[in-house]
């Protein structure tokens, strides 16, 4: 079975910066396999795609709304996702999700393997 456990999501003023983390593991879970994604959902809305890293971490896409603010990284001898956000707004609020995808392509086409349970992140006034 699969596991990808998010952490690292806390409460942060507006202009603050968080780190969250993605651990994956598995027992047949082969972390470089797979391209990397972060979406995020906020009170009341649709989840939405924040970023992706592709599986060896020399690709990455961002959306729009982040772009220049938050960078995703990876490191696959740790087996571990991370997303570092800076200059957080707060519009930044939400629910962030770790996600796993056979390739960027395919996380762009909606086509996930595996979802974490998510972690919070509130950004205050």
């Amino acid at each position: 079975q699969v596991q990808l456990v998010e952490s690292g999501g806390g409460l942060v003023q507006a202009g603050g910066s968080l780190r969250l983390s993605c651990a994956a593991s598995g027992r047949t879970f082969v972390f470089s396999d797979y391209a990397m994604s972060w979406f995020r959902q906020a009170p009341g809305k649709e989840r939405e795609f924040t970023a992706v890293v592709s599986w060896s971490g020399e690709n990455t896409y961002y959306a729009n709304s982040v772009k220049g603010r938050f960078t995703i990284s990876r490191d696959n001898a740790k087996n571990t996702v991370f997303l570092q956000m800076n200059s957080l707004k707060l519009d930044d609020t939400g629910v962030y999700y770790c996600v796993a995808a056979p390739s960027v392509a395919a996380t762009r086409r909606g086509e996930y393997s595996y979802w974490g349970q998510g972690t919070q992140v509130t950004v205050s006034s």
